[in-house]
């Protein structure tokens, strides 16, 4: 990748899990057959094994996404949405992984259907931006101010940019769900101390 570039693999199949993780770390790290192997080491005496969908697409689970992130020395946090978004420490955030309801789509046919869908938000050269894979093109949120407004605002309207492409209220749209979820990526270390929180809320 080079300086400036924003890495961003685009979705294929049901592999948007290991999309979402090698957006997250900004370089192709996880192919299906390492998260297949995952799935095999997660649970070795199963005919069918429940990480994954048993048609061999992907559709991963929280299981693998965490593994993965095990073997580069990297943790999965689970992010309290009872929090308010002042208590996270952003600089110690590596990335976010979210879970959320995406629409499903055959071709230019959009389905009455929703799937789960991972996706990942991180920052590159001091801004941040949503890499879902089923975007054209990588979107930029802005800096952090405008990140912990987008994370927990539940003010849909106030940035209001997705589709023109500038910033966006894109996480405070998602989480503002009772279905989404976030994992932040952090390291072992920033696991172990809880440095992802600020000191006050830590010591809750």
């Amino acid at each position: 990748m080079s300086e400036g570039e924003v890495f961003h693999e685009k979705q294929r199949l049901e592999l948007c899990a290991i999309h979402a993780l090698n957006n997250v770390l900004q370089e192709r790290v996880f192919t299906k057959e390492t998260a297949d192997d995952l799935c095999k080491r997660l649970a070795p005496q199963c005919v069918v094994n429940p990480h994954r969908s048993v048609l061999g697409t992907g559709n991963y689970d929280v299981n693998v996404i965490i593994a993965a992130l095990q073997s580069r020395d990297l943790a999965a946090v689970w992010w309290d949405k009872r929090r308010t978004v002042q208590s996270l420490c952003v600089s110690k955030v590596q990335g976010f992984i979210l879970n959320v309801p995406s629409k499903v789509s055959l071709g230019i046919v959009s389905l009455p259907l929703r799937r789960r869908h991972w996706l990942a938000v991180r920052q590159v050269d001091g801004q941040y931006y949503n890499l879902d894979s089923k975007l054209k093109s990588p979107v930029c949120i802005g800096g952090e101010a405008e990140l912990r407004i987008c994370l927990l605002s539940g003010r849909p309207g106030s940035l209001k940019v997705l589709s023109s492409g500038c910033c966006s209220t894109f996480l405070s749209e998602q989480l503002s769900q009772d279905v989404a979820e976030m994992l932040l990526v952090v390291g072992r270390d920033v696991e172990e101390d809880v440095s992802w929180l600020n000191s006050d809320d830590a010591a809750k």
